[in-house]
């Protein structure tokens, strides 16, 4: 596992325990941390993390190269050194894998040319802004022996599943148990944040619009009434928004509406037919189908797992 300053602690220590935990019984993973240097490293909150060998004398095999996420991604991505050794020992590795933010620094080693990948949904604009293929929503991605995971807690899910490929769905559900997580989690990252898909918008009547929308999610947002408030003809509109947005008018809308509903699910009480009547969807069922394409999930799973603590 790679670390640098600034690593999210629980990007490292997530993976950490599902490997060690694999070993109750008989030893399966030997986890050693490693920095440039073999120097320790600051993570979140201040914690110093002691490494156990030092990346650029590593000569050893290596079966599982791991980096890890945090905010000082930029800084590692743009060492030298530590793309140098990246590069020397992922060409020696059986698999190699990034967490969160660490997929950026995989990119940047070159190390995810050619590959699908996926990141922390805040970032999967910085994966994509180095000619990465990503998929968005996804909790992690395997694409050959590369692998990346989602943010912080996702490194968990992909590291119960390289314990599930190397040994078995049976000692990767005792891990999940016995660290009260899922072994596999309905939905993508899309139901944590509504916006992972949508594109930044630089037109400034199509932003408008999109305000407009989500002000607004009950209105009669059809393409023709879009098109006059964005002064556009109904043709060039539907092409500009696509372009812009990254998805079509009618998908934009459903996603408004969907992050409305799921406002009104996490905070309040309301039935589902007036959660769906609140939020511009006709009825409890096309609320139910719009989840499930939009997040994964239906409403009453997406309620359960983020309702407010303190509502009725």
């Amino acid at each position: 596992m790679v670390g640098y300053d600034r690593t999210a602690l629980l990007d490292l220590a997530g993976p950490v325990e599902v490997f060690q935990s694999a070993n109750h019984g008989e030893p399966r993973y030997e986890v050693t941390i490693a920095t440039i240097g073999g120097e320790p490293f600051t993570a979140t909150a201040g914690v110093r993390i002691e490494a156990g060998a030092d990346l650029r004398t590593l000569d050893r095999p290596i079966d599982t190269l791991l980096v890890v996420g945090g905010w000082g991604y930029d800084d590692a991505a743009a060492d030298p050194v530590l793309m140098t050794n990246l590069r020397r020992l992922a060409s020696k590795a059986r698999r190699v894998a990034g967490i969160c933010t660490g997929s950026v620094v995989l990119a940047s080693a070159g190390l995810l040319d050619g590959k699908k990948a996926t990141t922390h949904w805040a970032f999967t604009g910085e994966l994509e802004n180095r000619g990465v293929d990503v998929e968005p929503d996804a909790i992690f991605v395997c694409d050959g022996k590369v692998s990346t995971s989602a943010g912080v807690t996702a490194g968990i899910d992909l590291s119960l599943a390289m314990v599930e490929q190397d040994h078995g769905p049976a000692l990767a559900r005792r891990i999940a148990q016995y660290l009260v997580v899922f072994l596999q989690r309905s939905g993508g990252q899309s139901q944590f944040s509504v916006h992972t898909r949508a594109k930044p918008v630089r037109d400034r009547s199509l932003r408008a619009l999109l305000d407009d929308i989500h002000a607004d999610p009950t209105g009669e947002w059809t393409v023709p009434v879009m098109a006059r408030k964005a002064m556009m003809s109904v043709r060039h509109f539907a092409r500009v928004f696509s372009r812009n947005v990254g998805v079509s008018p009618a998908q934009y809308v459903e996603r408004a509406r969907v992050e409305a509903a799921a406002d009104r699910l996490a905070s309040t009480a309301d039935p589902l037919d007036l959660v769906a009547r609140q939020s511009g969807f006709g009825s409890a069922e096309t609320l139910r189908r719009a989840f499930l394409r939009v997040l994964g999930v239906s409403p009453g799973s997406y309620r359960a797992r983020f309702r407010t603590t303190g509502v009725a």
